[in-house]
């Protein structure tokens, strides 16, 4: 027991060293031009942000490694678990909350002032709007937990006979119960009226957590829901619609020339917008424009690293291409392997948390088959579908970004990505982790059962007051699989055509 502890221990203190080695990775690889060896304190909270969203996803995987440190005793009590993961599940989603609600906006704040004001004064506008939205995110915190802040628990009180100690024991479908003449336990027997509603207030952090799971719940079941079709389907279409051959230098002259008068616009619209923000007109016209000029923008870049891939230059112009063939080759062959996942991950919300009673455990069989293969098999096939789940909502938030006007677009591109992009992402993120960690808690609720993330985001969340209702009637879980079978069929109908450019100008086939 005690080595299995020192192990655990050493294993948690490793992996969160490697996330913050990665979430580093990412951001020096990730970041702009434009952002190197400055935006310091933008860049400490993308770093901080994105280490606390993947350890928390890797929480849960470890909450079960901690439960089977407790396996072999009579009740769970019995022994000292390895690690506080109640405790520790609380003090990282309260950091997620306040990285989420405050942290990060004051830095997007920060980062996107003018940059003609002083230091000064750009911390005093971000800190305006952050102390408003924390005064209000305060008293709406507190009244509602004032008022709601409780959880209704169905219980029922049993009451049965004593019976004598058997000689021999014979338990069968028909005779469950000690007693020859017993056929059903009091618990089926027991009178309706006996159930009752045990009410207790629930802790203040766990009512942030639980709230902050709803806004993260509602925002999961729209981009997890599109994105977990549209992740590997929009890798098999980027295949269908790759270029097939070379163009010629006359073509590339002739879409090289579109693109530069539309970049000239696009600098145009940009300057005058700037010269309107600096006179003060930031009007809801002003910040349609500005979103119309961003989607443009986007949209210009694809179009140019399309006319890049279809007329490779340079002295090594053809293994350019070879490597453009292969990575379209790869993107279809983690578009087919991301189907399977896909289609697994609906069927056994379906089949296990739609169906009352579940058909099957499904993949709770499969993790739990695996960790019998070996000791931490299952454990690293059930992180790995939680952050697919996750991977599913960033590509649903970019797809609908650059589908919907209304929403901002904040892409993420290698090399390229301004900080406050980073910042977006990252919070989009850390909010949507905290729901995917719930999802996954209820939908692997047989292979993480007695965990402290279950007593959690199980008991507690699903019997909260006002908002019990949503998770009884499996409402995000049926949004997900609607919002999911819809964007499959978009894309069978109209995934295979080509995709044309918004703008004025479009690329020859």
């Amino acid at each position: 027991m005690g080595d299995f502890n020192l192990a655990l221990v050493i294993v948690a203190i490793v992996v969160c060293v490697i996330v913050f080695i990665s979430s580093i990775y990412l951001l020096v690889n990730y970041q702009h031009p434009d952002d190197a060896n400055q935006a310091y304190f933008p860049k400490f909270v993308v770093v901080f942000g994105l280490s606390i969203a993947m350890i928390s996803i890797l929480m849960l995987p470890a909450d079960v490694a901690n439960r089977h440190a407790c396996r072999h005793a009579i009740y769970n009590g019995a022994c000292n678990l390895t690690l506080p993961m109640k405790d520790l599940w609380l003090a990282v989603y309260i950091v997620d909350a306040i990285l989420v609600f405050f942290v990060i906006p004051f830095a997007m704040f920060f980062y996107e002032g003018d940059q003609d004001k002083s230091l000064g004064k750009r911390i005093k506008s971000a800190l305006i709007w952050v102390v408003t939205t924390a005064i209000v995110c305060a008293l709406v915190l507190g009244i509602l937990y004032g008022v709601i802040g409780k959880v209704d628990f169905s219980v029922r009180h049993l009451a049965s006979a004593t019976s004598p100690f058997p000689t021999s024991w014979q338990f069968s479908n028909n005779q469950p119960c000690i007693g020859n003449t017993t056929r059903q336990c009091s618990a089926f027997t027991a009178n309706p009226t006996s159930e009752k509603t045990w009410t207790m207030r629930t802790t203040f952090p766990e009512y942030v957590v639980a709230l902050a799971t709803i806004v993260g719940s509602v925002l999961f079941t729209i981009f997890g829901g599109v994105g977990i079709a549209c992740l590997p389907l929009g890798l098999i279409t980027a295949f269908i619609r790759r270029p097939k051959a070379v163009i010629t230098r006359s073509q590339y002259i002739e879409e090289a020339t579109e693109l530069g008068k539309k970049a000239r616009e696009l600098k145009k619209a940009a300057d005058g917008l700037h010269q309107e923000e600096r006179s003060g007109a930031k009007g809801k016209k002003w910040r349609k424009n500005v979103k119309a000029v961003e989607k443009e923008l986007l949209q210009l870049e694809e179009d140019v690293n399309l006319l890049e891939e279809m007329y490779p230059q340079g002295e090594k112009a053809e293994t350019a291409w070879a490597f453009t063939v292969l990575g379209y080759l790869a993107k279809f062959i983690l578009g087919i392997l991301g189907l399977i996942v896909s289609i697994a991950w609906v069927a056994h919300i379906i089949i296990y948390l739609l169906v009352d009673p579940p058909l099957s455990p499904f993949l709770n069989e499969v993790f739990i088959k695996l960790d019998d293969v070996w000791g931490l098999l299952g454990t690293a096939a059930f992180a790995f579908f939680c952050f697919y789940l996750l991977l599913a909502v960033i590509a649903g938030a970019m797809m609908l970004g650059l589908k919907l006007v209304f929403i901002t677009i904040h892409p993420m591109k290698w090399g390229a990505t301004l900080m406050n992009s980073f910042l977006f992402n990252v919070g989009l993120i850390l909010l949507c982790s905290i729901s995917v960690i719930q999802f996954c808690a209820t939908a692997f609720g047989y292979y993480a059962q007695a965990t402290a993330a279950q007593e959690i985001f199980g008991h507690t969340l699903q019997s909260l007051r006002g908002i019990k209702y949503l998770y009884k009637y499996n409402v995000f879980q049926i949004g997900f699989v609607i919002l999911a079978g819809l964007t499959f069929l978009y894309y069978i109908a109209f995934g295979w055509r080509r995709k044309k450019p918004s703008g004025r100008f479009q690329l020859s086939s």
